[in-house]
């Protein structure tokens, strides 16, 4: 089940987690990464859908079934984000992002504090440096770009198995979500990772926040985790061993545990 929204004239695919909202709900906001959309989030936004939210997971602009270029900017999707809510009339927030979707979740919750009760920053860091050679990969739209995110991305359960899900490969699983995306998607949504400093963000951000990062995670490690954490008003990290960035694949059981303590028994009745 999916809504659609027409944002600054561009129509933007929004999942729901399978549930139609109702009235007076809170509202879960789940904000994808690099490369990716909506169904990164395919477990964890059901999951939250059937428990008394009403579920945004939206295709940010240019990624997957949303019109639109990418944008450029943390900034310009954290204001687009806001855009979101207002249009459909979002009340009591809670935000749930992964990688670059964690810094848009935090940008956002810095610019309308009000707008959010709880984050949930998944593979999160204050800042998150992109290798050169990634960027220039990604620039020129190779799949060397695919395969460096992949090997970076994935820790080493997930390289040689490991899903909780029977036959599912999560290494291939993630290149075909990226090799769908169309030119010039990975990279932009790269450099604006690379350009962003949430360090000044982090100290305007009122809402309660939880962490949860990989123990072997090189793209984000749990060191930048915890001086993001340190720089938040009031922040929580959770390590999740042997896992990689990839945490939606990798360790989906433990994500869910977190938003049922995180989200669900504080933001319900």
């Amino acid at each position: 089940m999916a809504v659609h929204y027409t944002i600054n004239g561009q129509l933007t695919y929004i999942a729901t987690g399978g549930r139609a909202h109702v009235a007076g709900r809170p509202y879960a906001l789940f904000i994808h990464g690099a490369g990716f959309d909506h169904t990164a989030f395919a477990l964890q936004s059901r999951w939250l859908a059937f428990r008394g939210f009403n579920v945004l997971s939206p295709d940010l602009p240019g990624h997957g079934r949303s019109e639109g270029a990418p944008l450029t900017s943390i900034g310009a999707m954290a204001d687009w984000v806001l855009q979101l809510l207002t249009a459909v009339g979002a009340t009591s927030t809670v935000a749930i992002g992964h990688s670059m979707g964690s810094l848009v979740a935090m940008e956002a919750a810095a610019r309308s504090p009000a707008t959010f009760t709880r984050l949930l920053l998944i593979g999160s860091a204050a800042k998150m440096p992109v290798h050169a050679d990634l960027l220039d990969a990604a620039l020129r739209n190779h799949h060397d770009a695919i395969d460096m995110v992949n090997l970076w991305g994935h820790g080493h359960d997930a390289g040689i198995g490991g899903s909780r899900a029977p036959g599912v490969w999560m290494v291939g699983a993630s290149a075909r979500i990226l090799e769908r995306a169309a030119a010039g998607v990975l990279h932009a949504d790269l450099a604006a990772c690379n350009a962003y400093d949430g360090l000044a963000a982090a100290p305007r951000v009122t809402a309660a926040t939880l962490l949860v990062s990989g123990a072997r995670d090189i793209m984000t490690p749990v060191r930048n985790a915890l001086a993001l954490a340190t720089a938040l008003q009031s922040a929580e990290l959770r390590v999740l061993p042997e896992a990689g960035h990839m945490l939606l694949a990798e360790r989906p059981n433990e994500l869910v545990a977190a938003m049922a303590d995180w989200i669900v028994q504080v933001a319900t009745p």
